[in-house]
């Protein structure tokens, strides 16, 4: 029997604002964790220069290896043998990755409620049993060491986030040590998302390989780097798994874009521009939090990193879907039903993604205060 799995609702939020926007509407995009500022400048230079001159092939960049490895001992203190590092297509095969290296079919996977809707899909697809978690505003919609405690029976492995998707929360370093501690007594193996890393507006987040040493951890290019197009990521796997992962990458998905990863090498080292985009999210971010009064939305998740903020709208709706239907047809502002992230109390949520250029969120603003207020909205 093949495996059922739920639509990404937002991919049809998306396709219809690009058919609206083809008919000559003006959409901002805020539907995607998407940043709208290209690769680094350099990277590009390097990638006009690789087209001119490489013919390219099936292909792993030692060089590129050594340089995610070196990353985590000086960000992370963190001893990485470049070995460890496989690269790949991106984060989504990466976690099929991870997945398939740590889990039979009929295992059962913890993660957190809500949380990103490819968690729950992938282990669906992949035959395995999703555990999720409900997280709420007491918990800052993040899992805990004490809800891992709780379940019984144990999980077999757990998937986490921090920064998260949806809601921007970031795991406080001594609660992912106290997780890693639950995880460790228990047997429960640990898949750390950390595809937003880079990405925070206070503390930076602690990598879970500080704490838990066999984790798994799986990151990209996407959305630090700014380089969602080129299809590049990569895992840390433990020194025991490394065969496992190569078999599974080689066979699955062959390697990644030779161009993006002699770009993606140069991106890593590109830090001034970088750090530029993230100031960009700062602006954007306070923005909207600034709007939230206007838009009548008081509950919200603390939007520690990442570039989302994840808003209560049960006082307006019972069904985020049509909602954010509504708002993208009456004012061409797309946005993410928080279905998507949570399928129990999704439905009274919405996901903003502030990943756009500061002036297409202050055109959203003044597009969603008086439409959000016409419909019931303080």
């Amino acid at each position: 029997m093949v495996a059922e799995i739920d639509p990404f609702h937002a991919i049809a939020i998306s396709r219809e604002a690009h058919a609206l926007e083809a008919a000559g509407r003006s959409i901002l995009h805020m539907e995607f964790g998407q940043p709208s500022t290209g690769a680094p400048a350099e990277a590009i230079a390097v990638a006009h220069q690789v087209l001119d001159t490489d013919p390219m092939g099936y292909w792993e960049s030692p060089a590129l290896k050594e340089r995610i490895a070196r990353h985590y001992g000086e960000r992370h203190g963190v001893a990485v043998d470049p070995e460890q590092i496989i690269l790949t297509c991106g984060a989504s095969p990466g976690l099929v990755l991870a997945l398939t290296c740590l889990f039979r079919p009929g295992a059962r996977v913890a993660t957190a409620r809500p949380g990103y809707v490819a968690y729950r899909n992938n282990l669906k697809a992949l035959y395995l049993e999703p555990v999720e978690v409900p997280c709420g505003p007491a918990e800052r919609y993040q899992i805990s060491a004490d809800a891992l405690a709780a379940l019984d029976p144990a999980p077999d492995g757990l998937v986490l986030a921090s920064p998260a998707n949806p809601t921007g929360t970031i795991i406080p370093a001594e609660e992912l040590e106290r997780i890693a501690a639950v995880c460790a007594e228990r047997g429960i193996r640990i898949i750390s998302d950390e595809i937003y890393h880079g990405l925070s507006f206070g503390e930076p987040a602690h990598s879970m390989l500080e704490y838990a040493p066999d984790a798994i951890i799986v990151n990209s290019f996407s959305k630090y780097y700014s380089m969602a197009g080129w299809r590049l990521g990569w895992i840390v796997v433990p020194a025991d798994l490394i065969g496992v992962a190569r078999a599974r990458m080689g066979n699955l998905f062959l390697t990644p874009p030779v161009l993006a990863q002699r770009a993606g090498l140069t991106a890593f080292d590109c830090t001034d521009e970088l750090e530029r985009h993230v100031e960009g999210y700062r602006r954007n971010r306070q923005l909207l939090l600034d709007a939230l009064p206007a838009l009548g939305l008081a509950q919200i998740a603390p939007p520690d990193g990442a570039f989302y903020i994840y808003a209560d709208i049960s006082h307006l709706t019972n069904d985020s879907l049509s909602f954010c239907q509504k708002l993208l047809r009456e004012t061409g502002v797309a946005t993410a039903p928080g279905i998507d992230f949570d399928p129990v109390d999704g439905h009274r949520f919405i996901r903003f993604s502030f990943a756009v250029s500061t002036d297409r969120v202050e055109d959203a603003i003044t597009r969603m205060v008086p439409w959000f207020q016409a419909q019931g909205g303080r």
